[in-house]
């Protein structure tokens, strides 16, 4: 089985798990960056304010979403391009809040979709002093991105796994999770009674 799955990333307008402001995506399929898509997104409300701290973080300003997509149109736009694949995000507790409390908020349901996180699987591959993002970035050659661009951020999450997959000779998404004593986990969390 080839190493396929989904980076992405999401960036925010404030402290918020609803309030993205900004997604990006890259596919990849046969171990090759195949396809990307990015956009900006209006968070709905009450949630569309933004923080000056965020903004100092993404450069992105409220003008910047003027006429952007609604949550529910990049909604529907990422869930068409993810199709059934296992998503990856570097620290993807966050990326998959982000997910789910914007679904959650505009009442929209999830597929059962699973998902890993390059920064787990980078702890096991790598020792470093950091594991942020653009340090592991860095670690494995990827050093030309801007850090904090939904876009450049999910391309650079797709480079770890490749890397971290040639490194542990992994032929396919399953060996790297064993090589890294990860396991995939549900984006949907079932709530127990």
């Amino acid at each position: 089985m080839p190493i396929d799955f989904t980076a992405i990333d999401f960036e925010t307008a404030n402290g918020s798990p609803a309030s993205p402001c900004a997604v990006g995506l890259v596919r990849v399929r046969d171990g090759k960056i195949a396809e990307s898509l990015a956009f900006l997104i209006q968070p709905p409300v009450p949630h569309d304010w933004f923080h000056a701290g965020n903004i100092k973080v993404h450069g992105i300003r409220p003008s910047d979403v003027d006429g952007a997509a609604t949550a529910a149109e990049a909604l529907a736009l990422m869930l068409g391009f993810i199709g059934a694949d296992t998503l990856i995000a570097h620290n993807a507790p966050f990326d998959m809040g982000v997910l789910r409390s914007t679904a959650a908020h505009i009442g929209v349901d999830l597929p059962a979709l699973q998902y890993a996180c390059s920064l787990a699987i980078s702890r096991k591959t790598y020792n470093l002093e950091s594991y942020r993002l653009n340090s592991v970035a860095y670690a494995v050659g990827h050093e030309e991105f801007n850090h904090h661009d939904a876009l450049a951020d999910s391309d650079a999450c797709a480079r770890i796994i490749l890397h971290a997959a040639d490194r542990h000779g992994a032929d396919d998404l399953d060996e790297l999770l064993k090589a890294t004593k990860q396991k995939l986990k549900p984006l949907i969390q079932v709530q127990v009674a």
